[in-house]
């Protein structure tokens, strides 16, 4: 037997999560996969390098077969996976998993990523929470007595897992001696102790797979599902997996990705703030003509957004796969009804052009923006659960049109600056506290949105950028509004809760991310060392 060594404290109901058997299942994991993983991490550091080499990014000459070859198409999807048309997300935390289950939405994201600070606590507690909810037995009670529990009068949301990307680890679980993959933690237990328990229930393990960059890495998470399912007995192909398209090499291969996990796929999301940050964290070091304006000025009309989320519904739709749209972040003010007002006709929008452009379903951030979703897709779907009739054949996207960066209208200004610099401060904050998914300015923040920010400023520094005020973005300017940004936190929030936050840490944290010679590839795994 492979030696696993729990390096994590005590954790409410950890022992019926982390058993012999669990833990067993999850070694041998370790030891089949863990090392083809950190190859192809050092393949993806090869082909960065490459790119800052040539400044050239294309489709794969090598796999041109897959994807002149018509004839192939996924899995059809299970019963619960056919009508998508409202996805939320959120963290697996308690009163999240009951509120996403009750909000309406067709699927519940349930996120072990992005949105989760992966505290031992949160890696261990939200697998409790998904294997209560996957036996309908969650609830939650306030600490003023408000309790949550879930509804009879409708369906629940179907769960979708996030598991964290290949990149991070898992030092609380040791495998030989050495931190096990985080994404073989987050889908080992997961699986482990509830894929019999959801097929029993007329559902299934569904996955929704973040940050890959490859279709070998989609072919070795497609051996991780076949071994697992071998291993525990489960059906053959009985797991679904989404890919989200949310680095910008993985928009050159979405067919090829879709190819190696056909027997499991289910679809492909438009995962747009990731996508930013991988456009703007590949091609940093390439000059002006890759330089973005302000994050809130990029929208998905931008004509590199459109190439990708236009490729995506043709690559998923040519193949039987479902398209699923990105999210719809905004958070409703119940005190400011005119922001309200302008942000969810900005959300309807959104929505419109998705559902228009052939999407299937798209995602949301509060259960508020549930209605304006389900609303704008059936309009559009009528009884139809999803469009995969709608093929989009007269979409043709080359290499240059994914990567014009260069034609995305807007300017960076200094209130873009602060914006990024602030929201920066602020999750980072709140992140190392334990909280992955905060709502700042109107706006649900996660890990891929605080990327986009520190990766824009260490952009606009290495290309020398100049705001609209004609100031030069350098590490003495930053600093400086650093100081007047935190001084404007401190005020809104009040001295006493300022002080009780990590905010000393986070800006550290910022500036070895935002401001250091060297680009750090995910601010999220220096982050890690900083946290229980």
């Amino acid at each position: 037997m492979v030696d696993i060594t729990v390096a994590g404290g005590q954790v409410e109901r950890g022992e019926e999560i982390l058993t012999d058997e669990a833990l067993a299942f999850l070694a041998e994991l370790q030891e089949r996969f863990g090392a083809r993983r950190d190859e192809l991490l050092a393949a993806r550091r090869e082909r960065r390098a490459e790119v800052a080499r040539t400044g050239q990014l294309d489709f794969l000459p090598q796999t041109r077969e897959v994807r002149d070859d018509p004839s192939w198409r996924v899995a059809p999807a299970p019963a619960d996976l056919t009508d998508r048309r409202v996805e939320i997300t959120g963290p697996t935390e308690r009163k999240m998993t009951v509120n996403a289950l009750n909000s309406g939405a067709n699927v519940w994201l349930a996120d072990l990523e992005d949105a989760n600070t992966p505290h031992w606590a949160n890696v261990v507690g939200g697998q409790v929470n998904l294997a209560d909810a996957v036996r309908r037995k969650v609830s939650f009670s306030a600490p003023g007595g408000k309790s949550y529990s879930l509804r009879d009068d409708g369906r629940l949301a179907t769960i979708v897992v996030r598991p964290r990307g290949w990149h991070l680890d898992e030092r609380h679980l040791l495998v030989g001696g050495r931190p096990m993959v985080g994404a073989l933690a987050d889908f080992g237990l997961h699986f482990f102790h509830n894929a019999a328990e959801l097929l029993a229930r007329g559902s299934g393990p569904y996955f929704y797979l973040p940050k890959m960059e490859s279709h070998l890495e989609a072919r070795l998470w497609n051996d991780v599902f076949t071994f697992a399912e071998e291993r525990l007995g489960i059906p053959a192909g009985s797991v679904r997996a989404t890919v989200l398209i949310e680095t910008i090499p993985a928009a050159f291969e979405m067919e090829e990705i879709l190819y190696e996990l056909r027997e499991h796929a289910s679809g492909l999301n438009a995962g747009r703030w990731d996508y930013l940050f991988s456009l703007i964290k590949y091609f940093r070091d390439a000059g002006r003509d890759f330089v973005l304006p302000d994050r809130n000025a990029v929208t998905m009309t931008a004509p590199c957004m459109r190439a990708y989320t236009e490729l995506l519904v043709r690559t998923c739709h040519r193949r039987g796969a479902f398209a699923m749209g990105g999210m719809a972040a905004f958070i409703p003010s119940r005190r400011n009804p005119e922001v309200n007002e302008t942000a969810l006709a900005k959300v309807r929008a959104d929505k419109e052009r998705e559902a228009g452009d052939g999407f299937d379903g798209s995602w949301v951030a509060h259960p508020d923006l549930v209605p304006i979703c389900k609303e704008v897709f059936d309009a559009v779907l009528g009884d139809r659960p999803n469009q995969l009739d709608r093929q989009r054949d007269d979409v043709h996207v080359t290499a240059a049109e994914l990567l014009d960066m260069k034609s995305t209208p807007g300017e960076v200004t200094e209130e873009g600056l602060r914006n990024n610099i602030s929201v920066a401060l602020q999750y980072l904050a709140s992140w190392l506290g334990g909280n992955g998914a905060v709502a700042i300015f109107n706006l649900m923040e996660d890990a891929a949105t605080a990327e986009i920010s520190r990766s824009q400023i260490w952009q606009w520094i290495a290309n020398n950028v100049r705001l609209d005020t004609g100031e030069v973005v350098t590490a003495d300017l930053v600093h400086r509004i650093e100081d007047e940004e935190l001084a404007r936190i401190r005020e809104a929030l009040g001295a006493e809760a300022f002080d009780a936050a990590p905010f000393q840490s986070a800006r550290e944290l910022f500036e070895t991310v935002a401001l250091a010679e060297h680009y750090a590839d995910f601010l999220t795994v220096p982050a890690y060392e900083r946290i229980d």
